[in-house]
């Protein structure tokens, strides 16, 4: 079916979904990629859904997909390391996302230009959402936002993570602080269009788990498969816009040949190619895009992109497995980073820097980077999200402290506490 104002079917179809139990929205925005099929996925309603704790999660998932072998959505979040590498976090979790959660939709809506296309369910469903009423929403009172950590202390964590990799612990470390809001009242959806309107951006989404949201305007893809090709595009490398266009090239130039910003980016590139290797035909994993520089909203972003040819010995699924959790978000060597982090970050990530996605009928697959995201509990209101950066032996502390903030302020401003 073809739409005249797909935006507004957009906006409409996703007021539908959100009504069910569970349901996810992947939106790319229209930023051109090579490796997307549709423009927008709108899955909602549980036909069937597994979820799992660390310790058997991908191989309950494995057999969920071969039970199924349909379209699924869900979540890996980033405390699976519990079962990846042997790490457990005894942090709080004020939040509770499951570790791993995945539903088959009962309705699936692919959206691709003007047309839009109902891949499950009846056709029926699209004169539902056409006639569906929109009404004016305004957002809630300002939320008044506390961080974890003040600035004294996070330049003071920052110096003793300096001094780790002084000694050779480690070479890189992306550490994050946390921003939340305890009783916290807000309309999700509500929220997610402000920010996805002020910070449109690739592989942005809206996932409903139950009573649990995840309001994400990320600009990262994790990994994504395409027939026998999987892809990966870490993120390191942040500079921010300008207004002025002449200072904003400048920005982006400086940014494109800033020797610290390269030296953090290959660090990941190389993690990346390693953990490919785990499960590529061997030989086949090579960087299609070194240094890549792309532009949002926001900031200007460092962009590399590392593939390889799947091993028909390897399943998907277990590739997925062997890359997680990301390198962007870990540092480098990964497991030594993953330690420090939950020894110097005094908050569980849970969902945050973990990923959602989907996979299809015939094994492909596509799945973000949990980053400039809101993670909700609407049963405890409690609010939360986070905001970090890659530390090396060169970073400025302060410098490093500015950056989370101006990654942070997009939500700050939805929330009104800019």
């Amino acid at each position: 079916m073809n739409v005249a104002n797909i935006n507004l079917f957009k906006q409409k179809a996703l007021k539908y979904a959100s009504n069910f139990d569970a349901c996810c929205c992947l939106d790319s925005n229209n930023y051109a990629d090579p490796y997307s099929q549709y423009d927008c996925l709108i899955a909602f309603g549980v036909d069937n859904q597994i979820t799992a704790h660390a310790g058997q999660a991908f191989a309950k998932l494995k057999s969920f997909y071969e039970t199924n072998k349909t379209w699924m959505f869900g979540l890996f979040s980033y405390e699976l390391k519990a079962e990846t590498d042997g790490l457990k976090t005894s942090k709080t979790d004020h939040l509770n996302f499951p570790d791993l959660f995945f539903f088959v939709p009962q309705y699936l809506i692919a959206l691709k230009g003007e047309n839009v296309n109902v891949i499950i369910g009846n056709e029926e469903i699209l004169e539902n959402i056409k006639n569906l009423a929109l009404n004016d929403v305004s957002l809630q009172s300002p939320i008044k936002i506390e961080s974890k950590l003040t600035k004294e202390t996070y330049v003071d964590i920052i110096n003793s993570l300096q001094k780790h990799i002084a000694r050779g612990d480690i070479y890189e470390i992306n550490f994050c602080q946390e921003f939340f809001a305890a009783n916290a009242e807000i309309d999700p959806l509500a929220v997610y269009h402000a920010l996805n309107l002020l910070s449109p951006t690739p592989f942005s989404g809206f996932f409903k788990i139950f009573d649990k949201y995840i309001l994400s305007a990320t600009p990262e893809r994790f990994l994504a498969k395409r027939g026998e090709k999987i892809i990966s595009q870490p993120i390191k490398g942040t500079a921010k816009r300008s207004v002025n266009l002449e200072e904003d090239e400048r920005i982006k130039d400086d940014l494109k040949n800033s020797v610290k910003e390269q030296a953090e980016n290959v660090m990941i590139v190389d993690l990346v190619r390693n953990d490919l290797t785990k499960s590529a035909v061997k030989g086949s994993v090579r960087v299609d895009e070194l240094f890549g520089i792309y532009t949002f909203p926001q900031v200007h972003q460092m962009i590399s992109t590392i593939s390889c040819e799947l091993n028909p010995e390897v399943h998907f699924i277990d590739a997925i497995k062997n890359a997680f959790p990301m390198g962007s978000m870990t540092g480098a060597p990964k497991i030594k980073a993953m330690q420090l982090i939950d020894e110097y970050e005094n908050g569980n990530r849970g969902a945050y820097s973990g990923s959602f996605g989907c996979i299809s009928p015939d094994g492909d697959f596509d799945f973000n980077v949990i980053i400039r995201s809101i993670l909700y509990n609407k049963t405890t209101k409690y609010l939360s999200f986070q905001v970090g950066g890659a530390i090396t032996y060169v970073a400025n502390a302060e410098q490093e402290y500015e950056e989370c903030l101006l990654k942070a302020s997009a939500i700050m401003k939805v929330l009104g506490d800019s």
